[in-house]
């Protein structure tokens, strides 16, 4: 029995390890995670305003679809 639980315990970390990771990545926290690192900022109003600007830059530089 008490394998049981564990194994559902298990399952039940790795789907919210998962639903926080998809969060993520919906709120753009993983990507401004990932543009501190890489531009050896720290979290501020300023660094996230570069982070937008970025952003928006690229959003512009792809090509439109229909």
């Amino acid at each position: 029995m008490k394998k049981f639980f564990d194994d559902v315990l298990t399952r039940a970390k790795k789907f919210y390890s998962t639903l926080l990771a998809t969060l993520r990545e919906i709120f753009d926290e993983a990507a401004y995670a990932r543009f501190l690192n890489r531009a050896g900022m720290v979290s501020s109003s300023e660094s996230y305003a570069a982070f937008r600007r970025e952003f928006e830059e690229a959003k512009m530089r792809r090509p439109k679809c229909c």
